[in-house]
């Protein structure tokens, strides 16, 4: 009862000022009147109609300053009224700020008969390169902004083609508007009412999210204190590497000087450059004595293993397994897709993985060739989102690899699927799936036509039209299998027709900060500006200018491609034909290697209940086989074309290729 009476008063004044708020006036007379009765004093709070009116006097100042230009009214007023933690905090703030420096940096070019006063209007840019040095700096990662940290030294922005927008009638008057929507807001969640605020942060929702961020912060300690074990294991082979590098450094100054090095020496430092498995059975195997034998070792002991070292797996019975996947139950079709991907997935590269995906490939197991209505494929359609995922997951793992995506192209059922999954499905894994299984499949010719004739570039550049909120493997996917597309003459006449659209798409990509995607999208301008339509239309929108201030911000290799493309931009040549040829259908630009991404099997949706089987072990105990695991000479893709190291891309790759380095 005491803390009741301490606190009484404060809370009596929490209840006036609600219903203040609420306009109970009768309920509010009533309440005054009975706490006076009592003697319980009622502390003293601004009425609603007062607070109002400051609050229409504060905005009304603001609006006028922004109407009449001025600058420093206008600023004083901002940082003294809207609350820092709004200011800095909230990004809708931050970017409305940064227009209103651009609204007042151009006033009097828009507002001044004849020529504007040079001294103010000197004292204006030179306020907003100061905002852009400081406050202003935190958003030069944006796309959106970008173009405009260029504006104080473009010396008459009127006829820039790169600040058109800002100059056009409808500019100002929609950014006035979108500031009175800001301030209204502002004042409003200024005056609501501390009972309103108590309520609202001890509510279920709240209790929610602080158990969603316990969960995430235990999933994040997980994270962290695995990434700490692998940093420590790379700091201590990168101390190691460099020890032994420094004897080596050592051993050769001595040859020079005529000291010979003993075989005991180079043994010993040839073994500390492995783990300690192999240390052992190095030391008794190298013979230093004899010449090359040491480099063949060396050589010997990092290439892959032998298929005498890793066995193969077991056979399955597929009939069994395709008749579960299309009459079981939606959990245990998730749980085979998932055993099925697994098993692809975590085989070693080499022999053991060929041989599984060739039992996949010689047993139809997505009935590709199948004309029934009753198919695994049909997974693809299915009811459940787990099972739609799980499938998309599957063919994305399939697709990873040269000889499934040959299987995979025998049907055109499937790319016609993908596509529809793709335009169709919600869920972000399966679209991610989707997009990965085919931006694989635009290695190959055939599919790269049927997916250019479907309208796919036009999907593309619709989605990409607002980078910011895609996943980096959508993003990432989306712009490498653009660019493969548009390395096709087909592609590049498609392009022509929105070439407005394609390179406006393209230059804000240049400065998007996923720095994964900058080859791709310099490979889809250079083939573009092939193009003699496309090049004027680029020339018209001060393309040229864009791209050199990318060059400053970007690393020597984005600068030489960069300066590829802008001699692209510049020439007067026709579309030649030689690497961007596509006269033959039947060639393909598949790459030697294949790449299996880790992303196929992130953010697992199933886990296992207790006694329910799951991967290998439900594989091999309800659907083992009989042996017919056949080694297969695997096809060779042709040879890359190589490109100069600084060159944009000029032939189809996928992402996982490109960061293992491998030729294309």
């Amino acid at each position: 009862m005491g803390d009741i009476l301490a606190h009484e008063s404060e809370l009596l004044g929490l209840v006036k000022e609600y219903l203040d708020f609420a306009e109970f006036e009768d309920t509010l007379k009533t309440f005054s009147k009975e706490c006076k009765m009592k003697g319980k004093p009622l502390p003293k709070t601004a009425s609603g109609s007062l607070r109002d009116s400051k609050s229409s006097i504060i905005q009304k100042d603001l609006l006028t300053a922004f109407d009449n230009g001025a600058q420093k009214v206008f600023f004083g007023l901002w940082e003294e009224h809207v609350p820092s933690s709004i200011r800095d905090g909230d990004s809708l703030a931050q970017k409305l700020e940064f227009y209103l420096h651009i609204h007042f940096a151009i006033y009097l070019l828009k507002h001044s008969v004849g020529r504007p006063d040079k001294e103010d209007l000197d004292e204006r840019i030179s306020y907003f390169k100061t905002y852009l040095e400081s406050k202003g700096a935190a958003l030069s990662q944006t796309t959106e902004f970008l173009p405009f940290y260029a504006l104080p030294f473009v010396p008459n922005p009127m006829v820039h083609p790169s600040f058109k927008e800002l100059f056009q009638d409808s500019w100002t008057p929609e950014l006035k508007l979108k500031l009175e929507k800001f301030l209204a807001l502002i004042f409003k969640a200024s005056n609501t009412p501390k009972l309103f605020t108590l309520y609202k942060e001890s509510g279920p929702s709240h209790k929610e999210m602080l158990q969603q961020l316990h969960q995430q912060l235990v999933e994040a300690e997980r994270r962290s204190m695995t990434y700490l074990k692998r940093y420590n294991k790379i700091q201590a082979d990168y101390h190691n590497l460099i020890g032994v590098t420094a004897e080596l450094v050592d051993s050769l100054e001595a040859t020079v000087s005529g000291k010979m090095i003993t075989p005991e020496y180079l043994q010993s430092v040839c073994v500390r450059l492995f783990s300690n498995q192999m240390r052992q059975s190095l030391a008794h195997s190298m013979d230093f004595t004899r010449p090359g034998t040491a480099s063949t070792m060396l050589r010997a002991s990092l290439a892959p293993m032998k298929l005498k070292d890793v066995p193969l797996l077991p056979s399955l019975d597929y009939e069994k397994l395709k008749k579960d996947l299309i009459l079981g139950s939606d959990r245990l079709k998730a749980f085979l897709l998932q055993a099925l991907r697994w098993r692809l997935t975590t085989s070693h590269p080499g022999e053991q993985r060929e041989t599984v995906l060739q039992a996949y490939v010689s047993n139809d197991l997505l009935d590709c060739h199948g004309h029934g209505q009753r198919s695994v494929l049909q997974l693809l359609r299915g009811r459940s989102d787990v099972v739609r995922q799980y499938m998309a997951r599957l063919v994305n793992a399939i697709a990873s690899l040269a000889e499934g995506r040959l299987y995979l192209a025998q049907s055109t059922k499937v790319l016609q699927m993908l596509e529809e999954r793709l335009r169709e499905d919600k869920d972000i894994i399966t679209r991610e799936n989707v997009l990965g299984a085919l931006q694989k499949f635009s290695l190959r010719r055939p599919l790269q036509t049927a997916m250019i004739q479907d309208g796919l570039i036009f999907w593309l550049i619709d989605l990409l039209k607002e980078p910011d909120c895609l996943s980096d493997y959508t993003l990432e996917y989306s712009v490498a299998l653009l660019m493969n597309l548009c390395l096709r003459s087909a592609g590049k006449n498609m392009c022509a027709s929105v070439a407005g659209l394609v390179l406006k798409v393209l230059s804000d990509l240049l400065g998007h900060e996923n720095h994964e995607i900058q080859p791709y999208v310099n490979g889809a301008l250079y083939s573009i500006l092939s193009v003699p339509s496309i090049r004027e239309e680029a020339r018209a929108m001060g393309m040229e200018d864009i791209l050199r201030c990318f060059m400053k911000e970007g690393n020597a290799e984005m600068t030489r491609q960069i300066e590829f493309i802008i001699k692209q931009l510049n020439s007067e040549e026709p579309p030649a034909a030689g690497l961007e040829s596509d006269d033959d259908e039947d060639e393909d630009d598949e790459e030697d290697h294949d790449t299996m991404e880790a992303d196929l099997d992130k953010d697992e949706l199933i886990q296992p209940q207790l006694g329910e089987l799951s991967g290998e072990k439900l594989l091999t105990t309800e659907y083992l086989g009989i042996m017919t695991n056949t080694g297969k000479t695997r096809r060779k893709g042709p040879a890359g074309v190589e490109r100069g190291g600084h060159e944009p891309l000029r032939r189809p790759v996928t992402p996982g290729g490109h960061r293992n380095g491998y030729p294309v």
